[in-house]
């Protein structure tokens, strides 16, 4: 599989930041072959991190059609609809479009845009393929550095596209395929929990630093705490309410810590978070 991730020519239609997480990712492991990485975007002012990478970025979405076997779709999820249009207006002009169509089937695409349905996939990308082979996913940005996890469902999809995804995402954290019913849900705390754990240690190392420590130091300590305590918890299995009891001594330090927070509504907070999060998402598109 290695080999076979090396020789595909892969391609994102739109490059911002999760596109460009992925794509860094798995070009820095080693895992894609930056020179058959194409990229388009809506203008050239995201151009300069993509030469960066070695990667070969356009204005013009065909030619990630036409030159990629794995399309990542990229876009705003309010885009699409000028992806799919653009692509129509080209093929009506050529004059076999049909021959275009078919030649699209052999295309594999996974699809980042929050809230998209395969549903809609579907519907907008048979305009111009032919049963489309489609992976929805939900990545996150730690994916830059190993550390991601990516929740997935497909349809129209083969044994070796599932091993593809499995393969590239494997690579970049966790890859997880859901039930499509629980992807929004999964993405309201997977896809937007990074910025609810950022706000945890900037919110710690501020604590920090009010008794007297300084940022370097707190931030740092505050972004250890929270890589310790996660791996603490898949590591060990044991329930996070377990875990919490086993460092709040009777009468001692972090029980005192952990009324305060309660006080204050952080885990009410923290669930409003994700609520929020995954209910903003059905009204992306």
């Amino acid at each position: 599989m290695e080999e076979q991730l090396k020789s595909l020519k892969v391609g994102f239609i739109g490059g911002g930041n999760m596109a460009i997480a992925i794509a860094a990712g798995l070009i820095n492991k080693g895992i894609l072959d930056s020179d058959k990485c194409w990229v388009s975007t809506r203008t050239d002012r995201t151009h300069c991190s993509w030469r960066e990478l070695g990667t070969r970025p356009t204005l013009k979405n065909h030619e990630v059609l036409d030159n990629c076997d794995v399309v990542f779709l990229a876009v705003k999820p309010h885009n699409l609809d000028d992806v799919i249009v653009s692509e129509l207006s080209r093929m009506q002009h050529e004059s076999k479009p049909s021959i275009r169509i078919s030649k699209f089937r052999n295309k594999l695409f996974i699809s980042l845009l929050a809230g998209v349905t395969l549903d809609i996939l579907e519907d907008k990308l048979a305009q111009i393929v032919e049963s489309p082979r489609i992976i929805r996913t939900i990545p996150n940005t730690p994916l830059m550095i190993g550390e991601g996890i990516t929740a997935s469902c497909q349809r129209h999809t083969n044994v070796q596209d599932l091993e593809i995804v499995d393969a590239l995402f494997s690579h970049l954290g966790m890859c997880v395929n859901v039930p499509e019913s629980t992807m929004n849900a999964v993405g309201g705390l997977t896809g937007s929990g990074p910025a609810f754990a950022y706000v945890i240690i900037e919110a710690l190392s501020d604590g920090a630093v009010r008794m007297g420590v300084p940022r370097a130091t707190a931030t740092k300590f505050a972004a250890q705490v929270l890589v310790g305590a996660g791996k603490m918890v898949l590591e060990t299995g044991k329930h996070p309410g377990q875990l919490k009891d086993e460092v709040c001594s009777p009468g001692g330090t972090t029980i005192a810590g952990v009324h305060a927070m309660e006080t204050g509504g952080v885990r009410g907070s923290m669930i409003n978070a994700v609520q929020a999060a995954v209910n903003k998402t059905s009204k992306l598109i």
